[in-house]
């Protein structure tokens, strides 16, 4: 008996050993980063063992505590001061240049010179890990599996390929969608597929249609121009000629955060994975004191309003025009909001630092969320069921809520031009005509009725991908094709000079022939 438990409980032991693995993260900062440290938290808690890696002037990404939880924190040459720097500059850059079909030309360039200075900061956090040779000595030692990459920042699939391991995108779009096009090899058929950032939808008139080609051929000039210049960097860094989409295209998974509760229908590769609302669940009970301004709103309800991390305040001409629309409106305002108190603020909306929203989003007095349009926010509005006023900025921001829009569950206002008025119809739109809710509730059963969670799924994955060392399997062969072959040119070339040929021949005939007749018809007159 005793020799049976001793048995049993090294069985057990070697278990644990068998499916805890060594997990290495090259996070991205801002929401990404809360993407991911979803993901770490669940791979902890199947015990793998993950180390993330942390650029000195990080924003958002704060080591934490744990015994399975390792951040190695390498020097790069600028401070916090500078990333909020270029992240101000793109915000500003992006609000003063909203893209329209008459400003797309200028909104590509002013953005270009923004991109150019994001990746001065990209090459200094790669700098910081590949020439770091103690910690890339160190990451060889660590015997890791799988690195989980945001492409948006580059590198990590060269520290992957330098380590030996198969890696993993986590990622809702790349800049310019670009990356999915060139490198992941996905179709994107302009005729129905709108364009990142185009503010379209899958139906498009034919105006629409020319906009979108238009965005296309833009985004591949600006990939061409401006990622194209890490193609140096990329085979300087692996010692080989390479390209920066050569060394993207091996990405074993693309982890897409969205899922088709938020996308419109088209076609996708077997190795990209949707897991869109990885981060929501179940709302929890509220502080006590937010929870008695809750329920002092009656039948009316709540309005949740939150413009993300990013944007800590506002204008104080553009906080008293928000605060006057809310002022008017019979339920309560739970504002997320850091700056000064606005002089028209209502007795029925209370500012705070921070809010649980997820929590605030799954109460039941919960009417609407005014939101700025992150991917985060919009999913867990969508995961319970609310209907929401897009407030969009910069970003994948006003997409998101085009996507909304076309699902019937959002109304847009544009922060720029905006009034009180504009503001409050919008509100009242949402809370008041019930197909918004409908729509809404509709959404959130599609995001429910799933075979596998998001983030079961999500984990599902990088463990595949460490069981099997990869999964070459389900990358296709586009990869393996030049420009002109996967295009087919050189097929319709052949078929082009083969037809080309036919026709000389078939010509060259017809006039011996035609000479052939003409002779004899001469020699029958002489004679």
């Amino acid at each position: 008996m005793l020799k049976n438990v001793f048995l049993w409980s090294l069985q057990i032991s070697l278990l644990g050993i068998t499916l805890g693995g060594n997990v290495l993260i090259w996070p991205m900062e801002g929401s990404h980063w809360l993407n991911i440290k979803i993901i770490i938290d669940e791979l902890i808690r199947k015990e793998h063992n993950v180390t993330v890696l942390v650029a000195s002037g990080a924003l958002f990404i704060t080591p934490s505590i744990s015994p399975s939880l390792t951040f190695d924190i390498y020097p790069v040459p600028f401070s916090k001061e500078k990333i909020e720097s270029v992240i101000k500059d793109f915000v500003l850059t992006w609000l003063e240049n909203r893209p329209s079909p008459s400003t797309i030309w200028k909104f590509y360039n002013e953005m270009a010179k923004v991109i150019k200075e994001f990746h001065v900061v990209c090459r200094g956090i790669c700098d910081g890990v590949l020439k770091n040779e103690k910690l890339m000595a160190k990451l060889k030692k660590g015997k890791f599996e799988v690195l989980l990459s945001d492409p948006v920042f580059p590198c990590g699939d060269i520290i992957a390929i330098k380590l030996g391991i198969p890696f993993i995108y986590s990622l809702r779009f790349s800049p310019a969608s670009t990356v999915e096009k060139h490198c992941g090899k996905v179709p994107f058929p302009p005729s129905y597929v709108p364009a990142i950032l185009s503010e379209l939808t899958d139906k498009m008139s034919f105006p629409d249609r020319v906009r979108n080609f238009i965005s296309y051929r833009m985004q591949d000039y600006m990939f061409e121009t401006l990622w194209k210049q890490w193609d140096s960097y990329y085979s300087k860094a692996l010692g080989k000629p390479t390209t920066l989409c050569e060394i993207m295209g091996k990405a074993e998974i693309w982890l897409m955060r969205t899922y088709w509760d938020f996308e419109f229908p088209r076609p996708y590769l077997p190795n990209f994975e949707f897991v869109g609302g990885l981060h929501c669940k179940p709302a929890k009970p509220l502080p006590k004191e937010m929870e008695e301004f809750v329920q002092s709103s009656g039948e009316h309800g709540v309005v949740v309003f939150s413009l993300g991390s990013m944007v800590k305040n506002l204008t104080e001409e553009k906080a008293n025009l928000i605060a006057s629309a809310l002022a008017q409106i019979p339920q309560k305002v739970l504002w997320r909001y850091k700056g000064k108190i606005p002089a028209t603020l209502g007795s029925n909306t209370r500012l705070f630092d921070w809010i649980p929203q997820n929590d605030l989003l799954g109460h039941p007095k919960t009417r609407a969320f005014i939101t700025h349009g992150g991917t985060n926010g919009i999913y867990e509005a969508i995961y319970h069921g609310i209907p929401m006023v897009g407030v969009p900025m910069f970003a994948d921001q006003p997409d998101n809520i085009v996507h909304m829009k076309a699902k019937g569950a959002a109304v847009e206002v544009n922060m720029n031009t905006m009034t009180s008025a504009d503001l409050l119809h919008a509100v009242r739109t949402v809370i008041n005509e019930p197909s918004y809710k409908e729509n809404a509730m509709r959404l959130s059963r599609i995001h429910h009725d799933q075979p596998v969670k998001p983030l079961d799924r999500a984990v599902f994955w990088i463990e595949f991908v460490m069981r099997h060392k990869g999964a070459k399997h389900l990358r296709v062969a586009a990869h393996d094709l030049s420009w002109f072959q996967y295009h087919s040119l050189d097929v319709i070339g052949f078929l082009l000079a083969c037809v080309a040929s036919a026709i000389f021949l078939v010509a060259k005939c017809c006039v011996f022939v035609f000479q052939k007749i003409g002779k004899k018809g001469k020699k029958k007159k002489r004679d």
